[in-house]
């Protein structure tokens, strides 16, 4: 089924949902596929997708699904919802390369979606730098921040209602740095961004509109090549968590005073995706695990994993893990913490697994889409 028939039938599950108020975002790329552990470019393949999750439902239902540039390249958290739930940013890192279509080259958009129409729709499509990648708003809903992999730039806009206005740019660093992630703190006043080209975490100002390098940079990791990917901030805005894609460990970030590096922990092969529970209580990561190796190759696992932690006291102690796909990327979770959802990009589908507060359980129910789900994303508030 179109993803344009896919929204047509769908509507009344939408209208639902929006009565409820509680949606998860997600955001598939038809363009990249993995064969036996080699990455293929598909020159003919169905359009990139946003979709629309009603997260209140149990289990959770798509509610419908458009056609929107996105991709998988680059950390799992291409998406932002604004506060109100009423505005979605999807960022498209990589395309075809019209020169040559067995190959990517980088894209510069950014999808602005209206998520109060019926089905939502794209309203703007903006510039960005090369290749964005992580996607922010702030708490406000005022202001988002996207981290441009192929420039070592962040781009700044100002949102206002559904209008959103391009700010500029700030560099950070060079191509080679390759920004990954960007989350702001709770009060709007600082960003970090992640470089995992680099090894670094860079903090950044905000006032209104106007972002500035502070001139802190912070290391994270156990060694040389920890490569910081994806970036969260807990609600209270004490504690940074960090999943270090290069050497498989996440790192915990003190941000009371003196931001410091409070702990590291290991997790497994190429931590993809980290995300905090709305409150702030616990933190889930997605391990890629070597599930997206060769079948021969001597470190393939036939699985990824989903690994629950709880935030205490500015540590992280574990609390579950679980059995997911191939090729794992990103997660989220319900407002209530007892749903997670979990992107596979090889069975093409979102996992729904229950949290009870004690027991991590898969339930069972897939969420089907139409490609390969690279990013699903909630509101911070």
């Amino acid at each position: 089924m179109t993803p344009g028939l896919r929204s047509i039938v769908l509507l009344t599950s939408l209208a639902a949902a929006a009565a409820r108020a509680e949606f998860a975002v997600a955001a598939t790329d038809n363009k990249l596929i993995l064969v036996d552990g080699a990455r293929r470019v598909l020159a003919s393949h169905a359009p990139d997708t946003f979709d629309l999750i009603d997260l209140s439902a149990r289990p959770p239902r798509l509610v419908a699904e458009i056609p929107v540039p996105t991709s998988v390249i680059g950390p799992p958290l291409s998406l932002a919802v604004a506060p109100d739930e009423k505005l979605a940013l999807d960022t498209s890192c990589m395309k075809v390369d019209p020169q040559d279509p067995t190959k990517q080259t980088a894209d510069d958009r950014l999808s602005v979606i209206d998520l109060t129409t019926n089905p939502p729709r794209v309203i703007a499509t903006l510039q960005t730098g090369l290749g964005p990648a992580g996607v922010a708003i702030n708490r406000q809903g005022t202001l988002a921040l996207v981290a441009n992999r192929a420039e070592g730039s962040v781009s700044i806009f100002a949102l206002a209602g559904p209008v959103v206005t391009p700010q500029g740019k700030l560099v950070i660093g060079n191509a080679a740095s390759a920004l990954a992630s960007v989350a702001f703190t709770p009060d709007g006043k600082q960003a970090l961004v992640s470089r995992d080209g680099d090894d670094l975490v860079t903090f950044l100002a905000v006032d209104g509109s106007r972002v500035t390098r502070t001139g802190r940079d912070l290391r994270t990791g156990l060694h040389p090549g920890a490569r910081p990917y994806g970036l969260d901030i807990t609600r209270d805005g004490r504690t940074a968590v960090v999943a270090n894609d290069g050497e498989g460990t996440i790192s915990v970030i003190d941000l009371r005073g003196e931001p410091r590096v409070a702990q590291t922990l290991r997790v497994g092969p190429t931590p993809e995706g980290i995300k905090l529970s709305p409150d702030g209580t616990l933190c889930a990561v997605i391990v890629e695990n070597n599930s997206d190796k060769a079948k021969a190759a001597p470190a393939f696992n036939d699985f990824g994993l989903l690994e629950i932690f709880r935030v205490a006291d500015g540590r992280l102690t574990p609390a579950g893990e679980a059995h997911i796909g191939h090729w794992s990327q990103g997660v989220a979770f319900s407002t209530d913490n007892r749903v997670l959802l979990v992107c596979n990009m090889v069975e093409k589908n979102l996992q729904v697994f229950a949290w009870d507060g004690a027991t991590l359980r898969d339930t069972g129910q897939p969420l089907v889409l139409g490609g390969g789900p690279v990013a699903v994303r909630t509101a911070d508030r």
